[in-house]
């Protein structure tokens, strides 16, 4: 839904305390959809206040994965803005002066209780039954207990002074009307008493600051989003419009964790999957056009996407359905553009291949991929100067090695005669052989695979013949029956 009255500005804010999951990457392309679909704007903000856990290398990983994604963003790191800095530990000034704004009207309070004292007081509510809350011992101190308690060398905290009565109300556009009771809300800290903001505050802060109109996020921060509104009102500012979308489950229906596989867009990356097919996927995790279309492209995807087609329920993350998508984009790749693609998995894997070598290989693997980490298993034999097997695999179905034996040795002869070696003349001539032998043709292309790639499963077999080339061929060929003839040997011992 669109604000006619504000220009879309939406933002994306991780912690950078640890890698971007696919729950955060979501919410991020959902707020990048929303802003591209209107035109308006995506701004990348770090909220960097965990001093213990937040890191540079986190950062990094997240503007990484965020880039090979496909989102780039408006405002914030590496591309500036009006609303800079885009880190939160840069922006303390501006947490401090609205801290003394709501001090001086009486809508915030120092607390000078110690961490101690609230835990054992917590500890005793709990015992009597009661709400484990903040008691608002500090709301209403007089100068001189608070001096007193300055005197003792108390650093106090700062709260922010909740209405103790009535209702607030979340309009949320995805959920509809959220109402919270205000006494079950308590006095939440805003400034810590190192001087550092918390969450529920620097983000009001920035948000307003920023000018952000929409607020689309985990529904994980829903029971937030009543403190924020009123920090919001404390500060006479409009309201963004909220829409908190759902969790995402594992197939099992629990929350989605590394028990359930990976969990960070970097590990999919590196496992071979494809930015336009984890987009898309992505996108339909709560969101989806119609009943029934699955793969978009992006821009289609940037056409449809509306808050009103995001579903409240929780998504349920299928590795099988994004195994079969990642395929569908995979087999739809122009082999100029997967060759390069596949470079980098071939030689994590220690093939050494230059691409325009690897490229005559990739339509006979391209329909067998479902990731491109599968690659190399399919192809190294292409890129080996010898290959290594067990023997025994050189066995036709229902044959014995001396059968096996008679057999390649036929095939080394009628290959070696071809004047031509295409993939049409070695198929007819194969199919023409095996006949002539009275085998099977899955017999003897069993036999010759396995001799040539070392593999029982392998790429289309004339295609494979074609790429190794003739004289590799006769060269595997000839190795191969040299192990059946051990073979023959041992059984005739």
């Amino acid at each position: 839904m669109k604000d006619e009255k504000r220009p879309i500005r939406v933002r994306f804010a991780p912690s950078p305390t640890g890698y971007l999951h696919v729950g955060g990457a979501r919410t991020a392309l959902f707020n990048w959809l929303f802003a591209r679909h209107f035109g308006g704007v995506f701004i990348l903000r770090i909220e960097d206040t965990d001093k213990l856990r937040s890191t540079e290398e986190s950062t990094g990983g997240i503007l990484s994965s965020l880039h090979w994604l496909g989102l780039d963003w408006d405002e914030g790191p590496g591309v500036g803005g009006d609303c800079e800095p885009y880190y939160q530990m840069q922006r303390l000034p501006f947490y401090l002066a609205v801290t003394e704004q709501l001090v001086e009207q009486g809508k915030a309070y120092y607390c000078y209780c110690t961490a101690e004292e609230l835990k054992a007081r917590r500890k005793a509510a709990l015992a009597e039954g009661k709400p484990p809350g903040y008691d608002r011992r500090c709301r209403d101190l007089a100068r001189a207990e608070r001096a007193a308690s300055e005197a003792e060398g108390r650093r106090p905290a700062l709260r922010f002074a909740m209405p103790l009565e009535g209702e607030t109300v979340v309009n949320d556009l995805t959920r509809g009307e959220v109402r919270f009771a205000n006494n079950q809300l308590d006095d939440l800290v805003i400034m810590k008493a190192d001087g550092t903001p918390t969450y529920n505050f620097a983000v009001v802060v920035d948000d307003m600051l920023m000018r952000i109109s929409h607020v689309i996020r985990a529904d994980e921060h829903l029971a937030n989003t009543p403190r924020q509104i009123r920090i919001y009102e404390a500060l006479d500012y409009p309201l963004p419009q909220f829409a908190h979308v759902s969790m995402i489950l594992g197939e099992d229906r629990t929350k989605l964790s590394k028990r359930h596989g990976a969990t960070s867009l970097s590990d999919y990356r590196d496992s071979g999957y494809l930015p336009e097919a984890m987009f898309n996927f992505l996108a339909l995790l709560g969101w989806s056009y119609d009943d029934k279309t699955e793969i978009m492209t992006r821009d289609e995807i940037v056409e449809r996407f509306a808050l009103d087609r995001v579903n409240p329920a929780p998504a349920v993350f299928s590795e099988d359905k994004l195994d079969w998508m990642n395929g569908v984009y995979i087999r739809s790749l122009p082999a100029d553009d997967l060759a390069p693609r596949l470079m980098p998995f071939l030689k994590r894997a220690g093939i050494e291949a230059d691409e325009e070598t690897v490229r005559p290989v990739v339509p006979l693997i391209q329909e067998r991929m479902k990731v491109l980490a599968e690659a190399a298993d399919l192809v190294d034999f292409f890129f080996q100067e010898q290959i290594d097997y067990d023997a025994q695999l050189l066995i036709g179905k229902k044959m014995n090695p001396a059968d096996s034996l008679s057999a390649l040795k036929r095939v080394r002869t009628v290959l070696n005669a071809l004047p031509v070696f295409d993939e049409e003349t070695l198929e007819s001539t194969l199919r023409d052989l095996a006949q002539q032998l009275d085998l099977k043709a899955g017999q003897l292309f069993g036999i010759i695979r396995v001799a040539v790639t070392g593999k029982r499963v392998a790429p289309p077999l004339f295609g494979t013949l074609c790429i190794i080339g003739k004289e590799c061929v006769l060269s595997r060929l000839e190795k191969a029956e040299w192990a059946l003839a051990k073979l023959v040997d041992s059984a005739n011992m």
